[in-house]
């Protein structure tokens, strides 16, 4: 399995390089560029105009992976690698419309949060019903580190399902605040998945993890600072969808909280920040808001944020492994 698991993330790094190759040079024919926040930190406006909608080179990696690599599995009839495929692109769809709204009238508003909003919690309805009728998902929800399961009814698990999705995938877009980070943080998630599920047997969702880990790393090489290409929300809405739907795949989505720890740290930075001003009447907890931008202006600069945060994710990602490896008796990785 580990042969699998490697050639699936060298196949999706080079399809995700290829595409990039040709991605980029006709994203600024189209004049497809970032329109940078303007209350954001000033420094960043020098980015604006960079092609984003970059998400789409590790999008078409991941995707060949799953249907070129993935064909024992589906004659095996386990399906699980194209249902999580399926349900992150829809995500990714979202995004791309998104993305396009940007483009298309050039200034930073895409859809409206009432739209993105039921859009995302439809598509993560379809997930999860559809997990449980492929008998990939109980009721059941594992505690990692306390070793124990909690059983809960099952219109309870699909509403803390549908909550679960819909915040991780909108902390993965936050997250997705400077060169890098988002991929960085991600990649070393999306290996511990793949080493999780080729532990357990699950050959299909250890491909789709590791072809997610080869495309990620491919899209680093144009995305790291000064980058080339953003992902845009095309790409991190998938992403998002990607790091939530593989975890209900093993079924186990309270992963999500030690694995997700970098996510989870930059969305309650915003919401402090929100509640704070509010019940401040304008003053503010962090100098800015998400948490990457207060380090910014605390003085880290880009690549001094993307190195720790991704350490960090590193870490948490070996600890999970180690954490929940054996649950299902003997690993197959000794």
């Amino acid at each position: 399995m580990i042969l699998d698991l490697v050639w699936a993330f060298v196949g999706s790094f080079l399809v995700t390089i290829i595409t990039g190759m040709a991605l980029i040079p006709a994203l600024r024919r189209m004049k497809a560029g970032q329109t940078i926040r303007e209350d954001g930190p000033t420094w960043h406006r020098g980015k604006q105009g960079t092609p984003t909608m970059g998400g789409l080179m590790f999008i078409a990696g991941i995707a060949f992976m799953c249907v070129i690599g993935g064909i024992e599995e589906i004659a095996a009839g386990d399906w699980r690698h194209i249902i999580i495929l399926v349900f992150s692109a829809l995500f990714g769809l979202i995004g791309f419309l998104d993305d396009y709204e940007k483009v298309k009238k050039k200034r930073n508003l895409g859809l409206t949060a009432i739209q993105k909003l039921a859009l995302q919690i439809a598509a993560a309805a379809v997930l999860v019903m559809l997990l449980k009728l492929e008998g990939h998902l109980s009721s059941d929800l594992y505690v990692p580190f306390f070793d124990v399961t909690i059983h809960i009814p099952y219109p309870v698990y699909v509403a803390l399902a549908i909550f679960i999705i819909v915040g991780c995938v909108n902390a993965v877009n936050i997250t997705d605040g400077i060169d890098g980070l988002a991929a960085g943080v991600s990649a070393p998630v999306a290996l511990c998945y793949a080493l999780i599920a080729a532990a357990w047997g699950y050959s299909s969702v250890g491909l789709f993890g590791a072809a997610m880990a080869g495309g990620l790393i491919g899209f680093l090489i144009f995305n790291f600072y000064p980058a080339k290409i953003f992902m845009g929300d095309t790409g991190s809405l998938f992403l998002g969808g990607a790091v939530c739907a593989t975890a209900f795949a093993l079924d186990m989505p309270l992963v999500l909280v030690p694995l997700g720890a970098i996510y989870i740290i930059e969305t309650l930075s915003d919401i402090i920040q929100v509640v704070y001003f509010k019940l401040t009447h304008g003053k503010r907890f962090f100098k800015m808001a998400p948490f990457h931008h207060h380090l910014e202006l605390c003085g880290w600069g880009e690549r001094r944020i993307f190195a720790v945060f991704t350490a960090v994710s590193t870490a948490l990602a070996v600890l999970t492994f180690f954490a929940v490896r054996h649950r299902f008796g003997p690993s197959l990785l000794g």
